[in-house]
């Protein structure tokens, strides 16, 4: 068997960010093995039983010799089992087992098979990104994801055995699959089955228009769960650049991308038990956490005072910052965060605090400790309180549909449509001052000063109370925000009924 040496092209997910890996083999005289050196993880390390079975399954020879693979840089850490396609094409040019122009200009990324599949792994689409700005070809697993991408030469590879034909890598390599450009229409639940609630979907619409983060409080079975998974089927559908940037952060956590690149905004509901890794990141390797899953769309919290303090307040920061930074020893790993949070909690431990056909058996105590749970702080951060009551049997009964879906949406589109028109004509600079910035009317302003000292608001408040009465006028495509505009973003605010002890 012919010695010699190759360098193909892969790439380790960092996060959501892909960073170039150069797979450099050797085959040389010494004695055989197979020898990985540049940081690799376990799962590169167990890369030589899968390549050296795969190989051989696949018709090719596996050289009786030492092969050195390096990953460089050497200094950085790479992880998954995505490099056992290089480093097969890696020994097979250097053995000169198939044209060595399969490596050149080509990044190669996919778990092998012992059988000599091509498997898919995690981060498919950030790796193709990655070719595209280096200005190569991608290959990848044949059942990777869709791809939505048309400025890059995007290949499959379903098995090993196909190197070998005749033909080279043209007759081997087959186009993967485009990502479809319609937008997916899958059912979604619509308030117009949510009998009553009117007020509720009031709030829910602006909301959506505004990018309000949003808190309901109410007793059990008051339907506070229905309206929040009714909240996607009002969000107008992802951007190009906001699909995306949404489906990079799916394709690295190994979720599905479909519904994503088919422009439905992500909603996440974790369970109550998450950790703060789930929630926010982390693990090892880094994984992003629901928080970042749910970028360019919805996180629901339901049960929120039963979340872990710890948890809960691991959110704050990405709510200001629309990013989390995870820290480890090897360096700060940055993921998008920046998604509607839409919360629901009972008022008390039992759930009938201010239920007028229930009894409460809390103490007054109970009830403080068990919303205190929340904390200050995180309740500062969301922009819309809403008390929820349950809707009476008779009305739960009635055949008339409510507020549909369609209706809410068509206001929530005209908002934001005019929203944009206000930044267009620089009615939104930013340097100005709050009540610049909103256009706030003199009346207004004397208003919101007014309430915010009867209420004591923190500052962080008021800047919340201007943004959702803007929202409020931009939805009654008002240049200005008047005292009405702020009077129903303060009915917002202040918590009163079952959310109030």
């Amino acid at each position: 068997m012919k010695l010699g040496q190759c360098a193909v092209m892969s790439a380790t997910v960092r996060g959501v960010e892909v960073v170039p890996v150069a797979v450099e083999v050797v085959v040389s005289g010494g004695l055989p093995g197979v020898s990985i050196v540049g940081m690799p993880d376990a799962a590169i390390q167990e890369a030589r039983e899968r390549v050296r079975a795969a190989l051989r399954a696949s018709g090719f020879t596996m050289p009786n010799e030492k092969v050195v693979v390096n990953l460089a840089p050497g200094n950085l850490k790479k992880t998954g089992s995505g490099f056992d396609l290089p480093i097969a094409m890696g020994i097979l040019a250097a053995t000169q087992q198939i044209d060595p122009a399969w490596a050149r200009d080509t990044l190669y990324v996919g778990e092998l098979a012992l059988d000599g599949r091509v498997r898919a792994v995690p981060g498919a689409l950030a790796c193709a990104i990655c070719a595209r700005s280096l200005g190569v070809d991608f290959v990848c697993a044949a059942d990777s994801d869709p791809v939505p991408l048309d400025d890059v030469r995007i290949f499959s590879l379903g098995h090993m055995g196909e190197a070998a034909r005749e033909g080279g890598a043209a007759a081997a390599l087959a186009p993967h699959r485009r990502a479809p450009r319609a937008v997916r229409c899958e059912p979604m639940p619509d308030y117009g089955e949510v009998s009553g609630h009117e007020v509720a979907k009031r709030a829910f619409q602006i909301a959506a228009a505004g990018g309000h983060g949003l808190l309901m409080m109410g007793p059990p079975g008051s339907g506070k769960t229905m309206l929040a998974s009714c909240m996607p089927s009002i969000l107008p559908s992802l951007s190009a650049d906001e699909m995306l940037e949404a489906a990079v952060v799916h394709s690295v956590a190994g979720e599905p991308i479909e519904s994503v690149i088919g422009g439905m905004r992500p909603f996440r509901s974790p369970h109550h038990s998450a950790s703060l890794a789930g929630l926010v990141g982390g693990g090892s390797p880094i994984r992003p956490g629901e928080i970042s899953l749910a970028h360019q769309g919805v996180l629901f919290l339901d049960e929120l005072p039963e979340f872990r303090t710890s948890v809960l307040q691991g959110i704050r920061q990405p709510l200001e910052a629309g990013s989390v930074t995870i820290t480890r020893a090897d360096g700060n790993v940055l993921f998008p965060a920046r998604f509607m949070l839409v919360a629901a909690a009972n008022p008390c431990p039992c759930g009938y605090f201010g239920d007028e056909d229930h009894d409460c058996t809390c103490t007054v105590p109970q009830i403080r400790t068990y919303q205190n749970r929340i904390g200050g702080p995180l309740m500062d951060r969301i922009d819309i309180h809403l008390d929820v009551h349950r809707t009476a049997p008779a009305q739960v009964l009635a055949s008339e549909r409510g507020t549909s879906s369609e209706e809410l949406r068509v206001g929530v589109m005209q908002a934001r449509a005019f929203a944009a028109w206000r930044r267009e004509r620089g009615m939104a600079d930013g340097r100005a001052g709050l009540a610049e910035r909103h256009a706030v009317t003199d009346e207004g302003r004397a208003f919101l000063v007014s309430v915010a000292e009867l209420h004591a608001m923190s500052g962080r408040a008021i800047a919340r109370v201007a943004g959702v009465a803007r929202t409020i006028a931009d939805m009654d495509e008002s240049e200005t925000v008047s005292s009405e505009h702020l009077a129903e973003a303060v009915g917002y605010r202040v918590r009163s009924g079952v959310g109030g002890c």
